[in-house]
């Protein structure tokens, strides 16, 4: 781990680089968010909003998706990808938010991650960006930054949530993952990050940069 004047010197080069993030994933409610964060498992952001703008049409509600045949489903959402198994965890999430919850997303971690489907990362866009509630999102850019930047040595999502629970005050959680989110898509890329020029590189001990 280093220390937090480098940290913060860190989160202010991203902050001034990204002044203005938000979730890239088109919603009008809690619900929609939550189906369209299945969805982008494996699947880019824009993908997912071609795709909900033609599902949300159709199916709006956790009632709407409880009663569909799962084979409509199917194709509805089918650019997406692996799209049986988040047919399945859809209408299991949208029966059990009908069951468990009157209908209505619930608004806490624990609560989130007893639906079927939703995992930390999940619930944590949901309470984040529908909510307004602090939450660390690890996916797999900031996975990947955080231990490029030595912010966690450990590979475990949930490990490196905590990790970063330490270091980032809580209030600054959101923004700070969708600052790394937004870094990893224009510069900390997975094969091929972009190094020279990059606005973290005398903070940055990575060893594998490329210069190419």
């Amino acid at each position: 781990m280093k220390n937090s004047v480098r940290t913060e010197k860190i989160r202010k080069i991203l902050r001034d680089r990204y002044s203005d993030v938000r979730t890239q994933l088109d919603y009008d409610n809690p619900f929609e968010l939550l189906v369209a964060t299945i969805l982008s498992a494996q699947c880019t952001d824009k993908q997912v909003n071609i795709v909900t703008k033609a599902l949300f049409k159709k199916l709006k509600t956790p009632y709407d998706f409880a009663n569909a045949p799962a084979e409509s489903v199917e194709q509805l959402i089918r650019p997406t990808g692996y799209f049986r198994n988040k047919t399945k965890n859809i209408i299991n999430c949208s029966k059990a938010i009908i069951e468990k919850f009157n209908g209505e997303v619930p608004a806490s971690l624990e609560e989130l991650t007893s639906l079927p489907g939703v995992g930390r990362k999940t619930a944590n866009v949901v309470l984040g960006a529908a909510f307004g509630i602090p939450g660390i999102v690890v996916d797999t850019h900031v996975s990947r930054i955080s231990q490029r930047l030595d912010f966690s040595d450990n590979k475990d999502p949930v490990r490196i949530e905590f990790d970063l629970m330490e270091i980032i005050p809580k209030k600054d959680w959101n923004d700070f993952c969708l600052h790394l989110i937004y870094f990893g898509r224009e510069i900390c890329k997975a094969r091929k990050p972009l190094c020279p020029g990059c606005p973290l590189t005398k903070l940055c001990d990575y060893k594998d940069k490329s210069f190419a």
